[in-house]
């Protein structure tokens, strides 16, 4: 199935700018983590942790939707198709991947976002030196950068589904 150039420029623009700012999105989260584990003042350590947890819901959790939704409306508007080319897939399954782990990982951001903001009377840092933002961002954005790799090179290769699509279009016609 294939969209008209208008409307196929217009979800391209959207799946790009979505999957960008989620990958920058993820960069200011990462950065946020390694103040929240190294910083020695507990209020900015306290205001790290609830400030990761307000761009995880309002910014990453939206953009990362929105990222698998038109990447969604861009493989099965385009001759790339959602299932004909290896790249295409291995796109879908880390954006499906991280946006699950995402999902999931927000109950623990909340809940050390949580203990931040319970702690914010006392001196100590409450137990927020935990390092699982810093391990998660940094690992979404590999994934992520890889996804943007992919999209560049679009590397040759198509899967068993792609080829039969490619034999019935080029075989003969009776």
């Amino acid at each position: 199935m294939s969209t008209r150039p208008r409307l196929r420029k217009f979800a391209l623009t959207a799946h790009v700018v979505s999957s960008i700012g989620w990958l920058g999105a993820v960069a200011v989260f990462l950065a946020l983590s390694i103040v929240g584990l190294t910083s020695q003042d507990a209020q900015v350590v306290r205001a790290a942790y609830l400030a990761m947890e307000s761009i995880g819901w309002l910014v990453l959790v939206p953009l990362s939707v929105a990222s698998l939704l038109t990447g969604l409306v861009q493989a099965l508007g385009t001759k790339w198709g959602l299932f004909r080319h290896y790249w295409v897939l291995a796109k879908l399954l880390i954006n499906v991947g991280a946006t699950i782990v995402l999902l999931l990982y927000m109950q623990t951001l909340s809940h050390l976002a949580g203990i931040a903001g319970a702690t914010m009377s006392s001196g100590g840092f409450g137990g927020l030196r935990n390092p699982s933002p810093l391990l998660h961002a940094g690992v979404a954005l590999l994934l992520l950068l890889m996804a943007a790799t992919l999209s560049v090179y679009k590397p040759p290769g198509l899967t068993r589904y792609g080829r039969r699509q490619q034999e019935r279009r080029t075989a003969p016609q009776p």
